[in-house]
């Protein structure tokens, strides 16, 4: 190729991209999207877990959000209080009290406890077992199964398998609701962080059935809500329930559990589960 066509060819190529990039720096003006300082303002503020736990995609959905009055300032479960009131005074209102959560597995079903029908050799998965028979190899349907599903989805840390069941760390749990929405058994829930107070057992099974299979399992006898003078303390469906705000952590009902399921208030122990 001669010196003639080189340079033509330099010359279009240069011209050619000149061109694409003034007209990509003029379209991007024309139709540049304005953004809210105060989203990004917001955005800054948040921890940038992106773990999802607030219900969006995203920190900086949760931002765009926020800004457009259609989540709270404090929708943030990571960031808490401190972060709920930086963002009320980037945004103007009062951030409120902001109650710290924890995620609770509502099972105390450990190996020593709880009885399994059958040896399973699956995937070790708590959503695969699940769907075994009878829910998998756990005598109790509505117990634990310990294949650690709720561990690979913490984005924290904050959970592991001890001794067959799931067992979270309070100091380390930012209450993103991870495990929540990955268990099969629907049995960890959300609870303030406050509460020393704990029933560990989510079956709905008569006290017979329950008894023959796992040791420690609620058998609804109504002994904690008889003697719960705070009347914190209900039973439907077999199974006892604790209301937080009623409850004063006074521990008369884990002295009276004769199955041993509930937590006693003066418990300190770090972990709140198993």
């Amino acid at each position: 190729m001669s010196i003639t066509g080189i340079i033509l060819a330099a010359v279009i190529v240069g011209g050619t991209g000149l061109f694409i990039g003034v007209f990509l720096g003029i379209s991007g003006k024309k139709f540049a999207v304005e953004v809210d300082e105060r989203e990004e303002a917001v955005l800054e503020v948040l921890p940038g877990n992106n773990c999802g736990g607030c219900g969006y995609a995203g920190c900086s959905g949760l931002a765009a959000a926020i800004v457009a009055g259609e989540a709270e300032v404090g929708g943030c479960p990571v960031g808490g209080a401190p972060v709920a009131e930086k963002i009320g005074k980037i945004m103007g209102v009062d951030a409120g009290a902001q109650e710290r959560k924890v995620a609770f597995v509502k099972c105390g079903g450990t190996c020593e406890k709880a009885k399994n029908e059958y040896e399973y050799y699956g995937i070790r998965d708590c959503v695969m077992a699940n769907q075994m028979q009878d829910g998998g190899a756990k005598g109790c349907q509505y117990g634990c199964l310990g294949y650690g599903s709720c561990v690979s989805a913490c984005p924290f840390d904050a959970i592991h398998i001890v001794d067959g069941i799931a067992v979270v760390d309070k100091e380390a749990c930012k209450a993103c609701g991870k495990c929540v929405a990955v268990c099969p058994k629907h049995l960890i829930e959300l609870i303030p962080y406050k509460q020393k107070t704990f029933v560990r057992c989510n079956s709905n099974e008569k006290g017979k059935a329950l008894m023959d299979v796992c040791q420690v399992g609620c058998i609804g006898c109504r002994l904690c809500e008889k003697n719960c003078e705070a009347g914190a303390i209900t039973v439907n469906n077999f199974l006892a329930h604790i209301d937080a705000d009623k409850c004063t952590n006074c521990g008369v009902c884990a002295q009276k559990c004769p199955r041993g399921i509930i937590i006693p208030g003066g418990e300190s122990a770090r972990r709140i589960s198993g």
